[in-house]
């Protein structure tokens, strides 16, 4: 028999087993968390999942949110160290990687960011078979190459941040130049996300 709080408290609907809209991040660190307030801010998921080796970080950084999921639409928001808390996901962010040292080129970091692709990329496929793949990671254009390889996902499925930051960049500058929204300004950054990316105007 149940139990009068279990009487008064009951889901007048069938909660959905499985998300439908279920978006991923790897990786708590500032472009991290800057891509899950976005998710959240423009209610484009109804699962958050972050992942991250770092425990104490993952745990502060998911109990911020949680706590201000006041304020947003997604109703679920998830966090662990394995892989298995992406299960379903429609799209995994990839932001995960070695911090550029000071004078370092990105080209310096291709080999330690590899190394956490490849224990990270399988374990991904394995639990979201059908998910596309966003790679932000430095340097980006080899690292979205790798993950592809790794992955065995389609190349329509793994996708690049590729120069869209330097193109956003550029378009502020232009804007701060002509005294104008950066909106009514364009031209791009094409190329190698780096020191070998040039401008199309």
């Amino acid at each position: 028999m149940s139990s009068v709080k279990e009487q008064l408290i009951e889901n007048l609907i069938e909660e959905d087993k499985v998300s439908q809209n279920k978006v991923t991040i790897v990786g708590t660190g500032a472009v991290g968390m800057a891509c899950a307030i976005c998710i959240l801010l423009k209610d484009l998921a109804d699962e958050l999942a972050l992942i991250d080796v770092v425990a104490d970080k993952l745990k502060g950084e998911t109990m911020d949110l949680q706590h201000g999921s006041l304020f947003f639409n997604t109703p679920k928001i998830i966090s662990g160290k394995d892989y298995s808390v992406s299960a379903n996901s429609r799209l995994v962010i990839i932001t995960a990687g070695a911090r550029q040292q000071e004078g370092e080129s990105r080209l310096n970091l291709v080999q330690r960011n590899v190394d956490i692709m490849k224990s990270a990329i399988p374990a991904i496929v394995q639990n979201s078979p059908d998910c596309k793949m966003l790679i932000v990671s430095n340097p980006v254009d080899i690292l979205t190459y790798v993950v592809w390889k790794l992955s065995g996902l389609p190349a329509t499925r793994v996708i690049g941040s590729g120069c869209n930051l330097d193109s956003a960049r550029f378009r502020y500058l232009i804007g701060q130049k002509l005294g104008v929204h950066p909106s009514s300004c364009h031209g791009w950054i094409i190329g190698e996300h780096g020191d070998s990316s040039g401008i199309c105007v």
